[in-house]
């Protein structure tokens, strides 16, 4: 029996990846895969069953590094461990791509979310405005997980820019006037959805509830704003927590990186 939230998730979050651009990117298709540009990296996402196989298949992945390689850049193909053939992971691998770590996929509807109690006395939790703010997230990147903070800012304003619709919402929280903690909530256009990303929190602050009061705050906005489910992509670290929130893991997702020479 196909699993209620997985069959929501490809009929409608798969669906839209493939033909909704998010604020600051550009889709170019190359069926059965669509290339999304304008991204850090650039990226290529298909359906649940690509259709092709073998030497077709080969062509394929030959089309889009090809392409990707006249740009002088680096992309990720995004996979799910139900994607068919089954044989893509090793063809990718064949042809020069790099596993980055597996993800879970974990899915929860939105009402079943419960509030988080504020972190502690001395922690704010607020929604970022304007670009002092996305700013100061793109230094809390750079801090965390040793990102280009300048390459972050760019796309983080680019994106802003772009986000006529307010699809994009960053939550910060903060401690005597510094960003400790950052994530945002990106709700997916065309579909009942939205996705929680971005989590960083400097070390001295972990381990307060700040991951879990940032997720509350991005569930009760997503409510606000429509959306009936709430979906991640987490690394171990995270899933433990997000199950005790009520998320439900349906599948797992590996993104394979080629990187020009």
């Amino acid at each position: 029996m196909t699993d209620p939230l997985l069959a929501a998730y490809d009929a409608e979050v798969r669906t839209a990846e493939l033909t909704t651009a998010e604020p600051g990117t550009t889709l170019d298709r190359d069926a059965p895969v669509t290339r999304i540009l304008g991204s850090r990296r650039g990226f290529v996402v298909g359906p649940p069953d690509l259709g092709v196989t073998g030497p077709s298949l080969d062509a394929l992945i030959d089309r889009q590094v090809r392409f990707f390689a006249s740009r002088g850049e680096a992309f990720e193909w995004k996979t799910r461990a139900y994607d068919r053939p089954a044989d893509l992971p090793d063809r990718l691998i064949a042809a020069g791509f790099a596993p980055e770590e597996t993800e879970t996929v974990l899915i929860a509807p939105v009402a079943a979310i419960s509030p988080s109690a504020p972190p502690s006395a001395d922690v704010t939790i607020r929604e970022a405005t304007g670009e002092a703010d996305l700013r100061r997230i793109a230094h809390l990147s750079a801090t965390v997980f040793g990102s280009d903070e300048a390459a972050v800012a760019r796309d983080l304003l680019a994106r802003a820019r772009e986000d006529n619709e307010g699809t994009t919402v960053h939550v910060v929280a903060e401690s005597a006037g510094r960003v400790v903690s950052a994530a945002r909530l990106e709700l997916v256009g065309g579909t009942t959805f939205a996705g929680l990303w971005g989590g960083a929190t400097l070390p001295d602050f972990r381990g307060r509830g700040l991951y879990r009061a940032l997720v509350a705050h991005r569930a009760a906005t997503a409510h606000t704003r429509g959306a009936r489910y709430l979906q991640v992509d987490a690394l171990p670290p995270s899933r433990p927590i997000l199950q005790r929130l009520g998320f439900t893991a349906v599948t797992t997702t590996t993104p394979y990186v080629w990187t020009p020479a």
